[in-house]
């Protein structure tokens, strides 16, 4: 099924879906898959999975210091991939790749969208490669039936929403604000226009990501946003409470 369709029917039975994210390998592979099988069985929808860079420009201190243990740890791509495919395995809900473009062109774009498509992954997140760059890995993405996830941030035109909307397959990640990940965002009539703006620039399902912490803000989300989007948080309650909190956390934001 493809990622859009899932999204549709998944949405005709709840009124906003619940997309979290985390870093492979941190605090490690083995904790990693046990993080996942807590937020599926706490009833996420979709989650994105981080290979773990070392220059993760998107990314606010929290997930920055996750993407820097898991290195030191010697986590490898291939390791990354090698889990993934036991994850796609296990579990049935979507699961997708986030990283950096220098992952992708040094493991080889054509080797790791096909490595993708083999062990199960949905789609793909790359928020430093834009489209105009990246012909090769947005016709690898075509040829394997995966979506590539493009992102349209407040500062997006109008037009160049509408150009990447194109571009991209699955849904579109609509970034609240400006700067990086996991600072505080305001839910407010200007983050409703811009996601107003969003819905009339594309006939994709739209996620929202950066500052998305607890039930309040997803509930201001409904009606606007088809998918919310969770990551520094789950990890700041990992480190504060352990992986076993995770599931009481995830039910709170219904």
């Amino acid at each position: 099924m493809a990622l859009e369709t899932y999204l549709r029917d998944r949405l005709k039975k709840k009124d906003i879906l619940l997309m979290t994210h985390i870093v492979l390998g941190y605090p490690s592979l083995e904790d990693s898959f046990r993080i996942i099988e807590t937020m599926v069985g706490a009833g996420v929808d979709l989650m994105e999975l981080q290979i773990p860079f070392s220059e993760p420009i998107a990314d606010g201190p929290v997930i920055l210091k996750a993407n820097q243990i898991a290195l030191r740890q010697g986590v490898t791509v291939r390791d990354c991939l090698d889990l993934v495919e036991e994850i796609t395995h296990t579990f049935e809900i979507p699961f997708l790749v986030m990283t950096y473009y220098n992952i992708v062109f040094k493991f080889g774009v054509e080797r790791f969208v096909s490595e993708m498509a083999k062990n199960g992954l949905r789609g793909a997140i790359i928020p430093d490669l834009p489209p105009e760059e990246g012909r090769e890995y947005l016709e690898a993405m075509q040829g394997n039936g995966l979506a590539p996830i493009l992102i349209f941030s407040p500062a997006t035109s109008f037009e160049r929403m509408e150009y990447l909307a194109a571009q991209g397959r699955g849904f579109i990640y609509c970034i609240s604000r400006k700067g990086v990940t996991g600072k505080d965002t305001r839910f407010s009539k200007e983050l409703e226009g811009h996601l107003s703006q969003c819905r009339k620039a594309t006939p994709l399902p739209l996620a929202l990501g950066f500052g998305v912490k607890e039930k309040a803000d997803i509930d201001f989300l409904k009606g606007k946003a088809d998918i919310a989007v969770i990551g520094t948080q789950t990890i700041r309650v990992i480190e504060e409470k352990g992986i076993a909190s995770v599931t009481g956390f995830v039910r709170s934001l219904r």
